[in-house]
């Protein structure tokens, strides 16, 4: 009885604290509150002494909640005060002190009095109908330097009044870096006035894909030209600087170069001709190691770093094939005649020959995790991408790392069900997971994870065509990197955050920001049990709201109300929906099951998925889910380069004669179709006995849809090994890479 008194009491508490705390994003470091209130006047006095251009920002945001009004120092409401010059790592520190007659603010930098106009600005916003801000203390500072987001401009462009709208994004949630992705296949899109040809021929394409990539389709109409001018890179570059956020500018190399490599194709190591590219993914044709290639692009760098003041300068590094570098006589040579390894090691010869000239001018390069292939060049810094460990390896080698792993922060993956979602990239990204991720990897120790810089996520737009699908993907996934990189987030009280997002939705809808709603949808998790699967269902509001069908039907108001977990004892459909007094507030999610012997059972891997594509872990393969291969995220195992070995215990003797899984191809993506399987029985989990094995052809020829007749068997167990393809081989995009093996249900019959 005194635990039951006491859990209640603090399920009561943490209500009372979500309801009380102030729905601020990021959450700061140390709030206090105090008596009284602080009543927003029609007219806000301010102090001569407020810095100028930052009041200006503060008086834009806030125009429509009051008017301003310059007076004395000693009549002021809004007043500030410099500290002296600031220690290290204070630079972004900012104290809000609002008592009942006055908001005073203190900062060492300009920087830290805007990042305090943030706060204060949310809180006019959250505040406005009653007009009363509780009294209350707030010191504050980030824990990273780098807190960043990414938009690739290059497969789909936008406009300098759209990157603007986006730093402001940023600004608003007090991230500082704007990764500003200018190069790729797909499209150059920064003037260089030494190459013209640049924008004349490599900022435009003659199609572009669209739909799934694996459909393979176009739509042929011409895009482009399209390229930001160096005056407009200027005019932006100086919004950023008002807004105190650093634009990194990238130039991709020495992959992805095909835009620049219809421009000039004798930097190439083939002959050409070459063309911007019209679909996505990795090229074969990428920069050559010569001296007229390295002129051109210490040329480009030159007026790249002439334009923007960053300390960092981002050389790309990624997805860089070596199959043209094999094949070429000079390549072959130069590894050679520097006593090079291989291909990687001219990569590092690369990577380290462009860095010299980066830091001759006084400025550092950083890549994506690849630069670390054949050795790291001396003084540069990693982008963590393909998952932690290249940020891990950084760190260990005293080398500085920004974490943006895709599994937590690449934002062009889907963020609800993805049956209700608009087309996107593939694999599932979540607002709570990203609430979920912490920089700085356990592997490293307190002296290591010092050189972790930060986070960032990215933004990749190959099914992003216009700037209102931009601010869906971001929105509301921003404000959890957002606190991520404050060093605020709690994913114990993720619902608590989430809280505080809706909160935050009234901002974005004042603002006409197309945000996903997809917090509000019903979300669905397979639970196996003694008996098979049962499927639970959330929403982000009262569960009591949950309508569902089990017939394919759609559910309404009048349909069954969710009240616990739904068994699932055969083959059907669940759709589920919220609703609120009576209204449809949610999309419809829609759920089939296949259910077969081994859907619920216990099931173990030797081999763990990629992060990436790893949503429900083992259990996915025998959820009763059949995948969608358009949407890799949610209902698919992904292997890089591993086989998967699958055990299923039955737990009891099976009778079965069938056998039956999907494999994925989609070259364009490094996924390539299994290249054999082999089927094991066994009774003790030890001594197995195949039954089956599927070869190559097979599986082509079935287009790695098996199911596959094993004759009577009877077992406790049974064992799948389901190969992995390998080492791409060369012609294909991604070739001498790790094959990606994708794997959905097991079924058998």
């Amino acid at each position: 009885m005194v635990r039951t008194v006491l859990a209640l009491f603090l399920m009561l508490s943490n209500v009372v604290f979500s309801q009380n705390r102030e729905k601020l994003i990021p959450y700061p470091q140390n709030l206090q509150t105090k008596d009284g209130n602080f009543i927003i006047p029609d007219v806000l006095k301010l102090n001569n002494d407020l810095p100028k251009n930052e009041t200006e920002y503060l008086k834009k945001r806030l125009n429509s909640i009051v008017k301003f009004q310059d007076s004395k120092k000693s009549e002021a409401q809004l007043v500030y005060v410099k500290l002296p010059k600031a220690p290290a790592g204070k630079e972004e520190f900012y104290s809000l002190d609002i008592s009942p007659n006055q908001i005073q603010i203190q900062s060492y930098t300009p920087q830290g009095y805007f990042l305090a106009l943030q706060t204060l600005i949310q809180l006019f916003e959250e505040h406005q109908s009653d007009r009363k801000i509780p009294a209350l203390k707030i010191e504050d500072q980030p824990k990273f330097a780098w807190r960043g987001m990414h938009l690739d401009v290059c497969r789909h462009f936008f406009t300098v009044d759209e990157v603007k709208q986006y730093i402001d994004y940023l600004a608003m949630y007090k991230l500082n870096t704007f990764h500003w992705h200018l190069t790729d296949d797909q499209g150059w899109r920064i003037e260089i006035k030494k190459y013209p040809k640049l924008t004349q021929i490599g900022s435009k394409r003659k199609e572009s894909m669209i739909g799934a990539y694996a459909d393979n389709t176009f739509d042929g109409k011409p895009y482009g030209p399209y390229f930001y001018t160096q005056e407009q890179i200027k005019e932006v570059i100086q919004y950023a600087q008002d807004r105190h956020i650093t634009i990194v500018p990238e130039i991709e190399m020495p992959g992805h170069a095909l835009a620049a490599l219809s421009a000039y194709p004798e930097l190439a190591c083939s002959k050409g001709p070459f063309e911007a590219a019209t679909k996505w993914g990795v090229f074969d044709d990428v920069f050559c190691p010569k001296d007229e290639t390295f002129k051109f692009l210490e040329n480009v760098l030159s007026e790249v770093i002439q334009l923007f003041p960053s300390q960092y300068i981002h050389i790309g590094g990624d997805e860089c094939p070596k199959t043209r570098w094999k094949e070429c006589a000079h390549c072959q040579e130069l590894i050679k005649k520097n006593n090079l390894k291989d291909e990687h090691g001219l990569q590092s010869y690369f990577i380290q020959r462009i860095e010299k000239y980066v830091n001759s001018k006084g400025r550092k390069i950083i890549g994506w995790d690849e630069i670390l292939e054949g050795g790291l060049a001396p003084n540069a810094a990693v982008m963590s991408w393909t998952g932690v460990n290249g940020g891990i390896e950084a760190a260990k080698a005293k080398h500085f790392a920004v974490m943006t792993p895709g599994a937590y922060c690449y934002f062009d993956h889907y963020q609800g069900d993805p049956q209700s979602e608009p087309n996107a990239f593939g694999g599932f990204t979540p607002l709570d997971k990203v609430y979920s991720y912490n920089p700085i990897p356990a592997e490293l120790t307190q002296e290591q994870a010092k050189y972790i810089l930060g986070v960032q996520a990215n933004l990749w737009t190959e099914y992003i065509d216009n700037f209102k699908q931009v601010q869906y993907m971001i929105f509301p996934r921003l404000m959890a990197l957002s606190e991520v990189g404050w060093g605020t987030s709690d994913p114990k009280n993720y619902k608590e955050f989430e809280n505080r997002v809706i909160s935050q939705f009234k901002v974005l809808d004042k603002m006409g920001v197309n945000y996903a709603k997809s917090i509000y949808n019903v979300s669905g998790k397979v639970v196996p049990g003694n008996n098979g699967i049962t499927y639970e269902l959330s929403t982000s509001q009262n569960s009591n709201g949950i309508r569902y069908t089990v017939d394919g039907s759609e559910p309404t108001i009048n349909s069954k109300t969710y009240q616990g977990s739904i068994s699932i004892p055969k083959s059907m459909t669940v759709k589920s929906a919220y609703f609120d007094n009576g209204q449809l507030k949610s999309s419809v999610s829609s759920q089939q099951f296949t259910i077969s012997k081994t859907t619920g059972k216990k099931i173990s891997l030797e081999n763990q998925p990629s992060e990436n594509y790893s949503f429900g872990g083992a259990v996915t393969l025998v959820d009763g889910i059949i995948g969608n291969s358009r949407q890799l995220g949610k209902t698919w195992l992904g292997f890089n380069g591993k086989d998967v070995v699958a055990t299923i215990d039955f737990g009891q003797k099976t009778n079965f004669s069938g056998v039956y899984f999907n494999t994925l191809e989609n070259k364009g993506s490094w996924i390539h179709l299994a290249k054999s399987a082999k089927i094991f029985i066994s009774d003790d989990n030890k001594n197995f006995k195949m039954i089956k094995e599927i070869g190559k052809e097979e599986i082509q020829n079935a287009k790695g849809k098996i199911q596959v007749n094993v004759g009577k068997q009877s077992a406790k167990y049974i064992k799948l090994i389901i190969e992995n393809a390998g080492i791409i081989p060369a012609g294909n995009p991604g070739a001498d890479s790790k094959a990606w093996l994708f794997v959905d249900e097991i079924g058998v019959n």
